[in-house]
């Protein structure tokens, strides 16, 4: 295979790592997740497309741990973003920084990642895989409930 792997196969596999994190509350030895996506079927250039993306992801920085207190804002998608995000995508944004989970720095940089991706277009799972990513890198502990909750469809731990 040359080229770009398949974006699809690529998030899958950022999903698996970060279901792997979520799960067993630490992030075990790339090696050790080599060798199982390996067993799973992925070949070594979708993983190292997926590890360099997350750590291009991480290294791009965020918000700061010092957030400051805001009035709570609405986003108005552009054209753009909304031909690269589905609708589900977008609502999917809304309804979680509506809950507080995401400030408006981490939407945006969710958002910016997911038009970078320049592919077709985000589907829920992949704007579910971009926001686990984006607050697993940014403080595992602090987020670690929520996105559980997310990736689950579970809506009601959040709420309580």
């Amino acid at each position: 295979m040359t080229g770009n792997p398949p974006k699809e196969r690529v998030l899958a596999i950022v999903s698996i790592i970060a279901q792997y994190v979520a799960e067993e509350n630490r992030l075990p030895s790339s090696s050790d997740i080599v060798e199982e996506l390996l067993a799973s079927g992925f070949n070594s250039e979708e993983i190292d497309a997926a590890f360099l993306w997350m750590e291009s992801f991480s290294l791009q920085g965020g918000v700061s741990d010092h957030a400051e207190l805001t009035i709570p804002s609405q986003r108005i998608f552009t054209v753009e973003e909304n031909h690269a995000i589905s609708c589900e995508g977008r609502g999917f944004l809304t309804k979680i920084r509506g809950l507080g989970i995401l400030d408006d720095a981490s939407q945006e940089d969710i958002i910016q990642k997911a038009v970078q991706l320049d592919e077709d277009e985000i589907t829920l799972t992949d704007m579910k895989n971009l926001t686990a990513l984006t607050l697993l890198t940014r403080s595992h502990n602090e987020w670690l409930r929520e996105v559980d909750c997310f990736m689950d469809d579970d809506w009601t731990r959040l709420y309580h």
